[in-house]
């Protein structure tokens, strides 16, 4: 599912872009079709791909409302990465340096303050 939400935050999936069949997605990513159709169930639920009859499952058109809600959205994300953190040892100047270090790897732009 990472793949997934990662190729739409870098825009390689764009909304109303189809995406591969269940039985595709299995074959490609090398996994069961009944964990493929999981992968799907989720993004679904999640509100990533639509799916329609004789269509199949494409990009939804998605509304993250504002700012303050998309950060919102990355709270479990967030969570697992300072546990993580901490687990290994990291301090936050660490964790950041990362993090940009990442951003940056995925054409992202800092701002200044």
């Amino acid at each position: 599912m990472f793949s997934v939400r990662k190729a739409f935050v870098t825009r390689q999936l764009r909304p109303g872009d189809t995406s591969p069949s269940v039985r595709a997605l299995s074959q490609k990513l090398k996994v069961n079709p009944n964990t493929a159709h999981k992968v799907v169930a989720a993004l679904v639920t999640e509100g990533v791909l639509v799916t329609t009859p004789a269509v199949g499952s494409i990009v939804a058109e998605r509304e993250l409302g504002g700012k303050k809600e998309r950060a919102e959205l990355l709270g479990v994300e967030v969570e697992w990465l300072v546990v993580e953190a901490k687990k290994l040892g990291l301090d936050l100047d660490d964790v950041q340096a990362a993090v940009k270090a990442y951003w940056k790897k995925l054409g992202g732009r800092s701002r200044r303050r």
